[in-house]
């Protein structure tokens, strides 16, 4: 190996642990001690010091005064907002889920999977008292939303298999935790073209989803949020017409994308 390969291969390490610290401070908000910092990540203590001081010099870890404790920096929300403006399928689906938001009156989000997770891109608050707060951003596991099991469906079984352990994490007494379960449960999602999280990430709130169609599989879904004490099956009804609608409106929206 020459020279300039040694610091080529040195120059991707760091980038590669600089990511990574990033996305170990993104997934644990608060302040962190390098000793905890060191023990989840694994670098020796030396470098990663000075990684954490160039992060923060740079803005992108933030310290507290006496300098021991770190979390995530402002750079890195200026950074996850431009990935929100400048997307085109967020731009595409502003009005529908507009018009969502208003003939549901109930919480509405867009989100991306992104490995075993879906990420929030957009949401509309409820217009009722009581309701979720969900924030652009949050991450929750893919098996456990209807967000992420209206894409899933979309998968095929053998890359579904791929992509999930069979054993998954359980959110609450109602999540999937095995795999093939989960498994049958998309061939119903696909026949009714609708998933359902059913007290499966949050008790007392239940979810309906639908896949936007302009990739195979896809990648982006629309959900309606409902507290189980406002959800009467009349309600239910008019929230799943809504969905389609909108998965229509999204899928006219996003042709060209």
């Amino acid at each position: 190996m020459t020279a300039g390969d040694s610091g080529g291969g040195a120059r991707v390490k760091s980038a590669v642990r600089t990511v990574e610290l990033l996305e170990y401070f993104a997934g644990r908000p608060g302040m962190h001690s390098l000793a905890a910092v060191q023990e989840a990540v694994g670098y020796p203590k030396s470098s990663l010091y000075m990684l954490l001081r160039t992060l923060v010099e740079l803005g992108w870890v933030e310290t507290d005064t006496p300098g021991t404790r770190y979390g995530i920096g402002v750079r890195a929300l200026l950074v996850g907002t431009s990935y929100v403006d400048g997307d085109e399928v967020v731009a595409a689906a502003r009005p529908t889920l507009d018009r969502l938001s208003d003939d549901t009156t109930e919480t509405i989000h867009l989100a991306r999977i992104d490995g075993t997770n879906v990420v929030y891109l957009a949401t509309r608050q409820s217009q009722h008292h009581l309701r979720p707060f969900t924030r652009v951003g949050r991450r929750l596991p893919v098996h456990s939303t209807a967000l992420g099991k209206a894409i899933l469906a979309t998968y095929s079984d053998e890359q579904v298999r791929t992509l999930l352990p069979e054993t998954l994490p359980s959110l609450t007494g109602n999540t999937a935790t095995d795999r093939e379960k989960l498994i049958a449960e998309l061939h119903r999602v696909r026949e009714q073209g609708l998933a359902v999280d059913h007290e499966e990430n949050t008790l007392g709130l239940r979810c309906f989803g639908v896949a936007i169609p302009y990739r195979t599989p896809a990648r982006d879904a629309v959900s309606c949020s409902v507290p189980v004490a406002r959800l009467t099956p009349a309600h239910e009804q008019m929230i799943k017409g809504a969905l389609f609608d909108a998965r229509d409106r999204l899928t006219m929206a996003t042709r060209r994308l």
